[in-house]
């Protein structure tokens, strides 16, 4: 985690963490730093989620672009991937997006693409945080007719529904589709989309009112789309996040359809097709270990990197790979975009569905949910790294793999960002694993607290 830049951007409350005056710096040396090569004006898009204070870190963020002489298209309200793939369309030199994803309203972030559409390197998220917090670079401000300007465009949602469209062969006649758009920035361009394809739709939370994102909805909240998906008679619900970059599914009889599973369904279909290079899929250590067993079943090889979207696409920029993704629903596919696309991956999968005749819940059946228990050991912050050198932990962790013989796992992880270890247990009986979690959960905190 860098001083500004956490795991994906730089969030917080918004005007008490993140204020005018830090978006209006990140944009300053944001731009500075993206296009200090290039040798025209350059062009960097601006898109946000629904968030009220969406408009005041955009005027602050666009003054700071704008100050070093770049040219600011505002695309409006728009999913986060929208403005990774559109950044590339329109020969952007940048793209920034103003969201706090999946986090309640109050807060707020903001995240860089480069031209090619992808989230920045570390090395140059410390350059950005060194400019601002150190003045480690003089940026030199233009005047006169050198100053930047910001400019708008209004093809840009029917830019992005055309791509999304063109993912797919064929159309979604004869779908009846359920969606929660989470009052974020899906609620236009999801229903746009899926009707376009030809789907019958029913929308839930798509009147955003500036403070109502993510509140009791969206893939965070899913109780609300299993109950609507029944009451309306839909084939497959779709749940998305505040700024749309993941999505949830629901089966036709409300059961919840995870990343894990979505991942399998469309591998699988990928890999019948010959499309799913190398027959591997990029998970992260927290994929469920049904997962794992399915895919040793099916033929598919499993690649498993650190908790953490930018992780995942690493791995498969590094190796070639082109599906990747978290249980979350923040799914990667490379073919396409460059970032978790959670309206991309609703259409992968609804083109599944209907490809195949088969619904939904057959579909999600390959991959059986082993349950899943998490517990957190309060530790002391200098001893939340040292779980792994404590013999006790250590023999209690062996023996319970011992025990499990592949049927379930344990895992263990400190917390990004608080003094805590975080203790992961995985099996068939959940009773079972939850007194086995919390009884490790308590030696972590006699040993490290």
């Amino acid at each position: 985690m860098g001083r500004l830049f956490g795991t994906d951007g730089v969030r917080g409350v918004a005007n008490r963490e993140l204020t005018g005056e830090l978006a209006y710096k990140l944009g300053q040396a944001g731009a500075y730093v993206l296009t200090s090569e290039t040798k025209h004006t350059p062009k960097i898009l601006v898109g946000m989620d629904t968030r009220i204070s969406g408009d005041m870190l955009e005027a602050a963020l666009t003054a700071g672009l704008c100050s070093v002489g770049a040219e600011v298209i505002s695309l409006g309200i728009v999913p986060t991937p929208a403005v990774a793939y559109l950044t590339r369309l329109y020969n952007a030199d940048a793209g920034v997006v103003i969201s706090a994803s999946h986090n309640p309203a109050e807060f707020n972030g903001i995240k860089f693409f480069n031209s090619k559409g992808y989230k920045l390197s570390d090395a140059l998220e410390e350059r950005i945080e060194a400019i601002i917090l150190d003045g480690a670079e003089e940026i030199t401000l233009p005047v006169g007719g050198s100053v930047g300007k910001k400019g708008k465009i209004d093809t840009q949602i029917d830019d992005y529904v055309n791509f999304i469209k063109s993912t797919i062969k064929g159309d979604l006649k004869g779908l009846k589709i359920a969606i929660d758009c989470a009052n974020g920035a899906a609620y236009e361009v999801a229903p746009k989309a899926l009707k376009e394809l030809g789907a019958e739709i029913f929308v839930i939370n798509n009147k955003p009112d500036g403070v109502n994102i993510n509140c009791n909805c969206g893939s965070t909240h899913i109780e609300q789309l299993q109950k609507f998906v029944v009451e309306v008679g839909a084939d497959v619900g779709l749940a998305f996040d505040g700024d749309a970059d993941r999505v949830l599914a629901v089966d036709e009889n409300g059961k919840l359809v995870d990343g894990d599973q979505i991942m399998s369904i469309i591998g699988l279909e990928l890999k019948k097709e010959g499309k799913l290079a190398k027959d591997t899929i990029v998970v992260t250590v927290m994929s469920n270990l049904g997962f794992d067993i399915m895919a040793k079943r099916e033929g598919i090889n499993v690649e498993k990197t650190k908790v953490g979207d930018r992780y995942v696409l690493e791995n498969m920029i590094q190796n070639g790979y082109v599906l990747g993704g978290e249980q979350s629903g923040h799914i990667i596919f490379l073919e396409h975009n460059t970032t978790g696309d959670g309206l991309l991956t609703g259409v992968q999968l609804l083109n599944v569905v209907k490809s195949t005749g088969k619904k939904l819940s057959e579909l999600a059946s390959v991959m059986r949910v082993l349950p899943q228990v998490l517990k957190n050991a309060k530790v002391k912050n200098e001893n939340k790294n040292k779980y792994l050198d404590d013999p006790v932990v250590c023999k209690m962790c062996k023996e319970l793999e011992e025990e499990f013989k592949g049927e379930g796992r344990v895992l263990i992880r400190p917390s990004g960002t608080e003094p805590l270890v975080r203790v992961m247990i995985e099996g068939k009986d959940q009773e079972y694993i939850t007194a086995r979690a919390i009884e490790l959960a308590k030696v972590i905190e006699e040993r490290l607290g």
